[in-house]
């Protein structure tokens, strides 16, 4: 597979549909309560009310995730969010439907009737799995860092972090019984797969092997997972690019092996935040290596010396990174290697990012660019003020 195929199929994600154009946004504040307002009169709000606490939305049989009516209404206009849940949710769901096609919402609705017949068939082996449980799941560092009030929060996330290449952070994450029990799972739900000659969809047109574990049930423990630590983390390190507002994730398990994938080629990833975290075997070689973070345009620019970064896998540690972050994953040489990812996602960076005509500052290309252009700036005024004063010096000397 060439280089260029290679990073422009790990793009795709099919099995977990997204409209890039899902919100209208502007500066406006807007007025008014009672019955929902129509969208010509109300805009959305350029910035989010990061303090407001939004309604929880999962009680409602909804065409769209409802995380992302939790993450949309913060940036309702201030009077609206005043209003009713009935108000809020008709509200947004007006402009979602106004910004995603027909075509979208029924693939998205064949994708929910796909995922209802899986879990309606399939007896999964541990039902403690599917509902997050922060004493269970997590090593006591990481719950620990999330439990201190909101003063505190930030600066216990960063001490369990390590930084090994800018923009990467490693950090112990899964307990080692919580990543026996998922590898158990993942094997009984392939062999209930292969039983029922049920055809599953695969992680992405990537990986060949592995599945979605939103597929089967743990949409909900994901989601949560996201929300109440991923997006705390990716408020931190990464509010380029929309941390501050991750809204949906499409999550699933890879398997390596020589009777599996062997590697994974150069790419990046459909994702704002991606969450990746070994849940073992037994095995040798696999190490991701990350080549730079680049927007569309810079895809396939060269590799900078500071941008080399390989990173080997270790059961239960987690490394996260932007999904532009170009990286790919060397040859598992012996035994079976699973990992767990995470791809997090923000409708709102994707609006926001379409009308960004300037350079990107977490584009590694592009700020190599911006930096080349206020030199020639520089140089180009040098010029000036010489030729300036050459001439006043002529004028002078006559």
């Amino acid at each position: 597979m060439s280089h260029d195929k290679a990073v422009e199929r790990g793009k795709d994600s099919p099995l977990a549909p997204m409209s890039t154009a899902l919100v209208a946004v502007t500066n406006g504040n807007g007025n008014g309560t009672g019955a929902a307002p129509s969208n010509a009169s109300y805009r959305l709000r350029l910035n989010p009310n990061q303090d407001h606490k939004a309604d929880n939305y999962d009680d409602l049989g909804l065409e769209f995730t409802p995380l992302l009516f939790s993450s949309l209404e913060r940036y309702l206009p201030p009077n609206l969010l005043k209003d009713s849940r009935d108000i809020k949710y008709k509200y947004m769901r007006d402009i979602l439907r106004r910004y995603s096609t027909e075509g979208e919402r029924t693939r998205d609705q064949k994708h929910r009737e796909y995922r209802q017949k899986i879990i309606s068939n399939y007896q999964p082996l541990y039902r403690e799995l599917y509902t997050l449980n922060p004493s269970t799941f997590f090593v006591p560092s990481f719950a620990k860092a999330f439990t201190a009030n909101d003063k505190n929060r930030d600066e216990n996330i960063r001490s369990i972090m390590s930084e090994p290449a800018p923009g990467v952070y490693t950090f112990d994450m899964l307990q080692p019984r919580f990543c026996e029990m998922l590898l158990s799972e993942v094997e009984n739900f392939e062999k209930w797969v292969h039983e029922t000659k049920f055809r599953i969809m695969r992680p992405n047109t990537m990986n060949k092997f592995g599945a979605v574990l939103d597929d089967f049930g743990m949409e909900s423990m994901l989601e949560k997972l996201m929300e109440d630590f991923i997006r705390h983390i990716s408020k931190i390190f990464y509010l380029d690019v929309g941390g501050y507002s991750l809204d949906s994730h499409h999550g699933f398990v890879v398997e390596y092996g020589m009777d599996r994938d062997v590697e994974l080629g150069f790419h990046v990833d459909d994702s704002e935040v991606t969450l990746n975290v070994c849940l073992g075997k037994q095995f040798t070689g696999g190490e991701l290596f990350f080549r730079g973070v680049r927007c569309e345009k810079h895809v396939n620019t060269e590799t900078y010396p500071g941008e080399i970064y390989d990173h080997a896998h270790l059961p239960g540690r987690a490394i996260i990174h932007r999904g532009r972050h170009r990286h790919g994953a060397r040859a598992t040489t012996s035994g079976h290697r699973i990992n767990l990812l995470l791809w997090c996602r923000s409708s709102v960076f994707r609006e926001l990012k379409k009308h960004q005509k300037e350079y990107l500052n977490w584009c590694g290309e592009c700020k190599k660019e911006k930096q080349a252009r206020l030199m020639q700036s520089v140089t180009a005024k040098k010029m000036e003020l010489l030729v300036g004063q050459g001439d006043a010096a002529a004028f002078n000397h006559r």
